[in-house]
């Protein structure tokens, strides 16, 4: 059973309208590792630790790190924790918050600066998503027990060795940047987002509870 009243309306019109039909083949084999790795600590009843990894921590790993933990939400997978990070500190770029308000989350600028930091909230009663640069080895991460996601094949040819991770996977995106201050950005920024939401929510689709639940 889903978890449907918890999330914000937008966002769960969105997850319900979610086609997974539209991955490839080739593209939900490219994601059965982490299927299997969040369905491995799931049957264990361990918590499922997964670290969002792109060049500058600022777009794809963001959009992964946030649909990733609503689509955990939706599907009642308990002890899921999502995390971002990059091979360097830029900044969270303001066109992913805005396209994260677009799609119903509500979010709340909590520091300014040069790296501001943001509340990102997906449903009413739970802990906001912290949003903000940081290299993937940052305090605010994990330090051990947890699996590499590595959305940008910049960083993945850039890291050969994540440590702490027990599992390294690599489920790239192209990047939206290519249409930053062009007429289609916001039309591309949001083709990335929902790419990655469907995804995550097939990947949590996919998730068998069995006699744990």
């Amino acid at each position: 059973m889903s978890n449907q009243n918890a999330l914000y309306s937008k966002i769960l019109s969105l997850a319900q309208s979610f086609d997974f039909t539209v991955i490839s083949k080739g593209r939900k084999d490219i994601l059965q590792p982490l299927v299997g790795f969040i369905q491995q600590k799931f049957e264990q009843q361990q918590e499922i630790r997964l670290n969002l990894i792109c060049t500058h921590n600022s777009r794809r790993s963001h959009l992964a790190q946030v649909w990733t933990q609503t689509a955990a939400h939706y599907y009642n997978i308990n002890n899921v924790f999502c995390y971002s990070g990059g091979t360097e500190t830029t900044a969270l770029y303001p066109k992913i918050i805005e396209t994260l308000e677009g799609s119903g989350f509500k979010i709340k600028k909590i520091s300014e600066g040069n790296n501001p930091v943001y509340a990102i909230k997906f449903s009413e009663n739970e802990s906001p998503i912290i949003g903000f640069s940081k290299t993937y080895n940052d305090d605010f991460n994990p330090e051990s027990e947890f699996a590499a996601i590595m959305t940008c094949s910049q960083a993945d040819g850039g890291c050969p060795f994540i440590s702490g991770a027990e599992k390294r996977i690599a489920v790239t995106y192209d990047d939206p940047k290519a249409f930053d201050n062009t007429p289609q950005e916001t039309e591309k920024y949001n083709v990335r987002s929902l790419q990655i939401a469907t995804e995550m929510f097939y990947v949590f689709s996919q998730i068998k509870k069995g006699s744990l639940m």
